[in-house]
């Protein structure tokens, strides 16, 4: 079997896999013509909902937006965190098995100088996001003060 034969053979069996996979929905999406549209009372909760009802419905958290992003930006970064441990850990084993070789030893080298300085930067920037995040959050919730002195 030649290259050329099998790369025929693999779009023809690409194109039936996406063929078997659109054709029910293709085919589905035909029987909900007669479905009605859903108004707007019924997409929001009704005339009476408030929004947190309707958060509650919809499945939405009720966390405030400061604690959601920064608990998404402490979940990236410390997956940067344990991708640049890996890589850190990668060299080293790559130092260990370089068997006195002086390029892989140098490419080792290499490997580690960059996840230390990969680690660094993501230390730095959890500094430097978790500063920010509380000069917003102590900002945002002073209260201004009254207008009125006392002598």
């Amino acid at each position: 079997m030649t290259i050329a034969n099998r790369k025929y053979i693999g779009f023809a069996l690409g194109a039936a896999l996406a063929l078997i996979v659109t054709a029910p929905l293709l085919l589905g999406s035909a029987t909900n013509v007669n479905a009605a549209p859903l108004t707007a009372d019924e997409l929001f909760g009704g005339p009476g909902a408030t929004g947190s009802e309707f958060a509650g419905e919809a499945g939405l958290g009720s966390a405030d937006l400061v604690d959601t992003v920064s608990s998404i930006i402490r979940v990236a970064l410390g997956f940067l965190g344990v991708i640049a441990v890996v890589i850190i850990l990668l060299g080293g084993f790559k130092w260990m098995t370089s068997q006195g070789n002086d390029t892989k030893l140098k490419d080792a080298k290499n490997l580690i100088y960059a996840g230390i300085v990969g680690l660094v930067i993501v230390l730095m920037a959890y500094a430097i996001a978790s500063f920010v995040i509380t000069q917003i959050t102590s900002v945002t919730s002073e209260t201004p003060a009254s207008g009125g002195s006392s002598s």
